[in-house]
């Protein structure tokens, strides 16, 4: 174990980690309160390092290397190395906040809490988010390398945007699915399930990236590579949600309860939407909250049903021949 000071800590309380949720996140603070116990706290911790990780990797006020070193310590931390202190670090992050939100910096202020709250997990899930919460933090600190000495990103290619959304998204949809097939419920679909996880967490980032390309622009992250057709990554974006409509449709088959069916349904059907949108208006356009709430309406009325959206099941296509 570490010196980190977790064992002094106390685990998050359910409201003090759903409050977080809110302050920190968009789609996830909708979608995580559809799970049921204990995915719901599992999932929710989950998110809640990987903000940690993106706030580091985003600072705008700090350098390159700043941002890689302060990478590499939260991967002590992750590691439980000996002489790791989460109070300490956390203290030293603050002492020039890496960003304005509020939120993100409560958030880093509560490290040991956080990491207090990981340990406290069933073992089996929590060896499952340390496992990919260090593989994103690794991913990011070398995504770093190529940055300029002042922290400005620029990708190249349209693969290192997709090697990118690996890091930052196709993990977080192994990560995901790897707590989902710890019911042995899935077993039988787990293969399928781990082959479109990354493709799950590729499209809801190119979405994201998409929406977000003027304002990540003004703040020197340009994800969008130079040669690369803005139609090329919406098609790409397009693919990627029919192969997360796909995993939706493997984890209905397989029985899935209903908690996990909405939590995963949710995010696809808002980011096909937003799709839409953006192939029609532009970078910049979002869903309006008038179109969030019919779309919980139309999820929760399928799953009453015992059906998919309809929407999910022709964005999957003609039903497989097999699991």
């Amino acid at each position: 174990m570490s010196d980190a000071p977790t064992a002094t800590a106390l685990p998050f309380r359910d409201d003090e980690l759903a409050d977080f949720l809110v302050r920190t996140s968009r789609t996830f603070a909708l979608a995580i309160p559809l799970l049921d116990e204990p995915l719901r706290r599992e999932v929710g911790l989950g998110y809640l390092l990987l903000r940690v990780a993106d706030t580091l990797e985003d600072a705008a006020p700090w350098t390159r290397d700043e941002r890689r070193e302060s990478l590499a310590a939260f991967e002590a931390l992750l590691q439980e190395k000996p002489g790791t202190d989460a109070g300490a670090l956390s203290r030293e992050w603050l002492s020039r906040p890496p960003s304005e939100n509020a939120g993100y910096l409560d958030l880093l202020a509560r490290t040991p809490t956080l990491l207090a709250s990981l340990d406290a997990l069933r073992p089996e899930a929590g060896a499952i988010l340390r496992h990919f919460v260090l593989k994103t933090v690794q991913g990011m600190g070398q995504v770093l390398a190529g940055a300029s000495e002042d922290g400005l990103l620029k990708l190249g290619s349209l693969q290192s945007l997709r090697d990118y959304c690996y890091i930052v998204a196709g993990l977080v949809g192994e990560l995901l699915t790897e707590l989902f097939v710890l019911d042995p419920r899935l077993a039988l679909y787990a293969p399928n399930l781990r082959s479109l996880a990354p493709l799950f967490g590729e499209g809801l980032q190119l979405v994201n990236i998409l929406k977000d390309a003027r304002q990540d622009r003004k703040e020197g992250r340009v994800w969008l590579p130079d040669g690369v057709q803005l139609q090329d990554v919406e098609q790409l974006a397009g693919q990627d949600l029919i192969a997360a409509a796909r995993y939706v449709r493997s984890l209905f088959l397989a029985g899935a309860p209903r908690d996990m069916l909405a939590f995963t349904t949710l995010p696809l059907l808002l980011a096909q939407a937003t799709l839409e949108l953006l192939v029609r208006d532009g970078a910049g356009a979002k869903v309006s909250r008038a179109v969030v709430t019919a779309q919980m309406m139309t999820l929760h009325a399928a799953l009453e049903r015992g059906t998919l959206p309809e929407a999910v099941e022709a964005l999957a296509g003609p039903m497989p021949g097999g699991p």
